[in-house]
């Protein structure tokens, strides 16, 4: 375990999110993200009587369809397991997200269409991540078709601007982007 060894504790409840990038025969990425929250105890729940122990609280779905320049072209939602009857009443919302870009203004575009009482809090939060799986998937594109074809992809001495300054490794005075612009 990487993390300090912790005090003596009790789970009580998990959130399991799976994402994952696919290649689109017509060229396109599908990116579709699951989220599911369960707890360790059983509990009363106003419209559906009783969350048991293990049981999902929550289990939905989000999937963007996205161009090679990151345009949403389909956005689709689905709720399979919420805590209230009326919560998959918004999952058609998140069609609202066709038309934005991934990348700058792309959740606060995302927060206008689909914020506070027009969404689900547990889908927008998939949104960020859902955005870096497209950009990682988009990245991985030129590599994977060229590694089907035998070839390799060389790591670029290149840094695209739209990284610079976004973590630690890409600090535009860092040793990182230094080394790589100065092909060291």
């Amino acid at each position: 375990m990487p993390l300090s060894q912790p005090d003596s504790r009790e789970l009580l409840h998990l959130r399991d999110i799976t994402i994952r990038g696919y290649l689109r025969t017509d060229g396109m990425l599908d990116i579709e993200a699951h989220l599911v929250d369960t707890k360790t105890y059983g509990f009363g729940n106003h419209d559906r009587g009783r969350i048991n122990a293990g049981e999902a609280l929550h289990g939905m779905w989000l999937r963007l369809t996205v161009d090679q320049g990151l345009a949403v072209r389909r956005a689709e939602a689905a709720m399979d397991d919420t805590p209230y009857a009326i919560c998959p009443g918004v999952a058609p919302n998140f069609a609202r997200l066709e038309g934005l870009t991934i990348g700058r203004g792309f959740l606060r575009g995302a927060m206008e269409r689909v914020g506070g009482t027009q969404g689900c809090t547990h889908l927008r939060e998939l949104l960020q991540q859902v955005a870096t799986v497209a950009i990682q998937t988009r990245f991985g594109v030129q590599a994977h078709q060229a590694a089907r074809d035998g070839g390799i992809i060389e790591d670029s001495a290149e840094i695209s601007p739209a990284l610079l300054n976004t973590c630690h490794a890409y600090d535009e005075n860092g040793p990182l982007v230094r080394a790589m612009r100065h092909g060291a």
